[in-house]
């Protein structure tokens, strides 16, 4: 039998208000156990190398902030959307401030308030989640 969506127990994974669960995680890991996204949102300087499942790249070099706001917005919006019915991963190099940055843009997606996402995100994903200062900012503002 096929699982259908991630094991909420998991590490890494994030329980969204609206009960989605979205996986974050750093690609410098090995990858975790259990079943394999279906939709991958990755987070890199540099094009990733590919993998077996639909996936976007996000140009996104550590430390900083998209450089396609618009494009962003638009993949996080992407991942929020097929997170309602497909395994949907995030991540970045280590899995902690881009990753943790765009799991807050999705929080407020579905109804975190922004004001409250950096905090929802290093609650329930890390509490090492959002770097940057500027990262923490552009978590925290209107969609």
């Amino acid at each position: 039998m096929t699982e259908t969506t991630w094991d909420p127990a998991a590490p890494g994974i994030l329980r969204l208000p609206s009960g989605r669960l979205v996986r974050g995680r750093g690609l410098s890991r090995p990858l975790p156990p259990g079943p394999l996204p279906e939709y991958g949102l990755y987070l890199l300087g540099r094009r990733p190398a590919p993998v077996p499942w639909q996936s976007r790249w996000l140009r996104w070099p550590d430390f900083r902030l998209p450089a396609d706001r618009a494009d962003a917005a638009d993949a996080f919006r992407e991942a929020w959307e097929r997170s309602a019915t497909e395994r949907v991963e995030v991540a970045c190099a280590g899995g902690r401030g881009r990753t943790g940055t765009a799991l807050a843009r999705i929080a407020v997606l579905d109804g975190v308030p922004p004001a409250e996402a950096v905090a929802y995100v290093r609650t329930h994903y890390s509490p090492h989640a959002v770097e940057t200062p500027w990262q923490r900012r552009y978590a925290e503002r209107q969609p």
